[in-house]
């Protein structure tokens, strides 16, 4: 048996503000997609050029996905930066479990 104290219970408050991170990046992701498509079909209209609606969200996924690494950078960084935190405090408690159990 040792002496050291096992590592707290991971933070369930830092588990909501990954969780709620997490949420609110890929919601911003998504509603920039859906204003792509929009857009994108909108200016295919005003062309005269229609486009299936696919192909405008196909469009839309391919100019989303970086767009949204530039636009949205600070939310990003908080959800990996929250998420990382968590997964540490995890790994930790694992971890001592683990050391526990094999010095028995």
């Amino acid at each position: 048996m040792t002496t050291q104290q096992p590592p707290a219970d991971p933070d369930p408050q830092l588990r909501r503000k990954a969780t709620r991170a997490i949420v609110l990046y890929g919601l911003a992701r998504l509603l920039l997609f859906i204003v792509l498509t929009a857009i994108i079909q909108v200016v295919a209209y005003l062309i005269s050029a229609p486009l299936p609606l696919v192909m405008s969200a196909l469009l839309a996924l391919i100019v989303a996905f970086p767009l949204s690494m530039l636009l949205f950078p600070r939310m990003r960084m908080d959800a990996t930066a929250t998420l990382a935190q968590w997964k540490q405090q995890r790994k930790d408690q694992k971890e001592w479990v683990r050391r526990e159990l094999s010095q028995r």
